[in-house]
């Protein structure tokens, strides 16, 4: 279904942003039988999760994974004529662009099944119930009008101005990093978050000499203590070059070329690439929310109450039909919770009387970071971080916590042993779940059961009375003591 370029007539409900959340809620909306349009700027539906993002991401782990199993497997477990993995990076990039390029299709066809009119454009908030639409391929602009009005257009990866760090443009982002032609022989990813340590991760196991370039003392600074500081000296014991309390002031070369990048210590790094992953950013520019006086935080997220509502500020009509979701309004920025709270919305708004008050609580999201280098282990966590619960609860939290090493890991070298930490975080005398923080092998399969039993608000008791499969990591959780 080619994008439509020109007025179909008044809508119920129009979508601004062709990424998860905005699909997800024009599909919803579509399903209850409303007349929906949806407008994406991009050439390609399925924003950053499946052009830059969730999909491409995990789809180089695997392949990091492959490289690890494979010398696992004539290393540990004594496999005869496995070679050594060599990764064509050129030759893997256009097998995995078809396969977005295949799920981009897929999205299409899947607005065509549920009639939802999708306009290629960038789109511009005219009234309290009209959108302007500039066409892609240089048409005249025309304006489509609807009753109600979700703007679901996302983020980009923040990148520092020259201004700031000289020769900052000379570097990528995280969207560079899968426009990527070949393999970086030497990379300096800057970066604390998962982002930063999820690419770095796949880039040193599959051979780039890797730097990591942070301003303190661990990774994943917003996580849980015992998931920083496990993680943090294992990969520097696997051969990624942590820099800690490290800042960069300049960046000199050529794009393509080498680069010297200079630390605020005095020191050089020469790599082949920069790669920086220090956060994002709302895509808010052009839309017309400053004009309509919608509120935006001093991040430049939209400010939206708990059932998705943009507010306004003081002294502007305070308009009851516009909406936002996904990562525009700032709030747990994962592909499910822009789903989840996409397809409420339309719940809530076109759905039977049951769905009234639907909406997404942004409590208790689970989320993991897949990390693979050299045994690299995968994170999952759900709920309060120690420092969170005790400063809700003080001396109420109880810790229950366990290391170990998976059985896999029984049958390889000893320095290559991944760690596995679970801890299990509870209040009260009831010894309520509030939170679930583990590391290691399979962490991130594991954690979607037990995130169910936490928003369900299970106790200690419930976990010690589950029978444990055997031989899991899992088990652990239901065998705390």
């Amino acid at each position: 279904m080619a994008p439509l370029n020109k007025l179909q007539g008044k809508y119920d409900y129009i979508c601004i942003g062709g990424g998860s959340g905005g699909v997800a809620s024009s599909r919803r909306a579509a399903s209850y039988g409303k007349k929906v349009a949806l407008i994406e700027s991009s050439p390609n539906l399925g924003g950053t999760c499946v052009n830059v993002g969730c999909v491409p991401k995990k789809i180089m782990w695997h392949a990091a994974d492959l490289a690890d199993r494979l010398r696992h497997a004539s290393n540990g477990y004594h496999f005869e004529n496995v070679p050594p993995p060599q990764f064509n990076w050129a030759s893997f990039k256009p097998q995995r662009d078809a396969y977005i390029r295949r799920l981009n299709g897929i999205y299409e066809k899947n607005l065509e099944k549920e009639k939802v009119d999708y306009y290629g454009g960038s789109a511009r908030i005219v009234s309290s119930n009209e959108v302007q639409i500039t066409p892609s391929d240089g048409g005249e602009p025309y304006v489509i009008a609807g009753d109600y009005i979700t703007i679901a257009t996302g983020g980009r990866p923040t990148i520092p101005s020259d201004d700031e760090i000289p020769g900052a443009s000379l570097g990528i982002d995280s969207d560079g990093f899968f426009e990527l032609e070949d393999q970086p022989k030497r990379v300096a990813v800057v970066g604390a978050g998962y982002i930063a340590v999820e690419l770095a991760g796949v880039l040193h196991t599959l051979g780039s000499e890797t730097h990591v370039l942070i301003r303190r003392e661990h990774v994943l600074r917003t996580f849980d203590p015992i998931l920083q500081e496990t993680l943090t000296p294992w990969m520097e014991h696997t051969g990624i070059n942590i820099h800690k309390n490290t800042l960069v002031n300049k960046v000199e070369g050529e794009k393509g070329s080498e680069l010297t990048v200079h630390l605020n210590d005095g020191t050089q790094l020469k790599v082949d690439c920069v790669l920086w992953a220090i956060g994002r950013h709302a895509n808010t520019e052009g839309l017309g929310l400053e004009e309509l006086g919608i509120q935006l935080d001093k991040r430049g997220d939209v400010v939206v109450d708990e059932f998705q509502k943009a507010l306004f500020v003081e002294g502007k009509p305070q308009l009851e039909n516009i909406f936002a979701v996904g990562d525009i309004q700032g709030k747990a920025l994962l592909t499910p919770v822009a789903i989840a709270a996409g397809r409420r919305l339309s719940n809530r708004l076109f759905g039977p009387e049951k769905f009234k008050n639907d909406k997404l609580s942004y409590e208790n999201i689970p989320t993991v970071v897949f990390f693979r280098t050299y045994s690299h282990p995968t994170i999952g966590t759900v709920g309060l971080t120690e420092p969170e619960a005790r400063q809700k609860y003080g001396s109420a939290v109880k810790i229950y916590k366990s290391s170990f090493r998976s059985l896999y890991f029984s049958q390889i070298e000893e320095e290559h042993k991944e760690p596995t930490v679970y801890k299990l975080i509870v209040v009260g005398e009831e010894e309520r779940v509030v939170g679930v923080h583990i590391i290691g092998q399979g962490s991130d399969e594991v954690l979607q059961g037990f995130a169910v039993a936490v928003k369900m608000g299970a106790r200690k008791e419930d976990l010690d009375d589950t029978v444990a499969i055997h031989p899991t990591s899992a088990e652990e959780l239901v065998t705390l003591r």
